[in-house]
């Protein structure tokens, strides 16, 4: 693959960018080798993707590590991801500081093995007063388990007289979500050919932009997220406004 990265305008790249690391274990099948070993083989692809957003001047990138249906896998497949995050946080940390890179969590943590738990807390606090990149991770996540959680704070909020209910926007619902602090996605990808969300930041994706590639995360490198950026710039990202509307600004 050339190089593409000086093709990007870096005038016009997405803030906010999230991907879904999908197919982990398909690469580990296709070389008669077990799931867990495609999760491991999965870390170069976020040290490479971290690193060239964080190279381009991306604000955020959201990566879906562990979804709350995730539980649902082998046992052992899922100690095995928490093992293996504890190992990739101590691991990457420095890295983390070393760029500047903030590290923040989505998603229900607290539910987490004490270990990741733990693990989690301390790259975040050892990293919160970088600036130049905030990378965050989903975890334990579930969109509609935020949504639905948001809908009961803010149901308790007008019991106590905190909010009215006529004062109640988007903008106002969005403060109530786990992505409060950040601003929506811009560019979602998601890799090894599926073509759905999983139930990943749906309040947030509205008008995100959608790249699919069949590429498995473990070969997932720069030039494909420069390929997917290049892509999205090549996009009328238009609003439910008409084109005219568009090219009059």
């Amino acid at each position: 693959m050339p190089d593409l990265k000086h093709h990007i305008d870096t005038n016009k790249l997405p803030k906010h960018i999230a991907i879904i690391m999908d197919g982990n274990g398909r690469w580990a099948k296709s070389r008669n080798r077990p799931r867990v070993f495609g999760h491991a083989n999965g870390v170069k692809a976020v040290r490479q993707v971290t690193e060239a957003c964080a190279e381009l001047g991306v604000s955020y990138l959201t990566l879906y590590a562990f979804s709350k249906e995730n539980w649902n896998r082998p046992s052992r497949e899922v100690n095995a991801l928490m093992s293996l995050l504890v190992k990739t946080l101590s691991k990457e940390i420095k890295t983390l500081s070393d760029n500047d890179i903030r590290l923040q969590a989505i998603g229900d943590i607290c539910q987490l093995p004490q270990e990741t738990h733990e693990a989690l807390k301390d790259g975040i606090e050892q990293t919160k007063h970088h600036r130049r990149m905030t990378l965050i991770l989903a975890l334990n996540y579930s969109s509609r388990a935020e949504i639905l959680n948001a809908q009961k704070k803010i149901a308790i909020d007008i019991a106590e007289g905190k909010l009215n209910i006529l004062d109640l926007t988007e903008s106002v619902f969005s403060k109530y979500l786990d992505t409060a602090d950040y601003p929506d996605p811009e560019l979602m990808i998601r890799t090894s050919g599926e073509q759905r969300i999983s139930n990943y930041l749906l309040w947030q994706m509205a008008y995100t932009e959608l790249y699919f590639t069949d590429q498995f995360w473990p070969d997932f490198s720069k030039e494909n997220l420069y390929e997917a950026i290049i892509d999205y710039q090549m996009r009328e990202r238009r609003f439910g406004k008409t084109s005219e509307q568009i090219t009059a600004l």
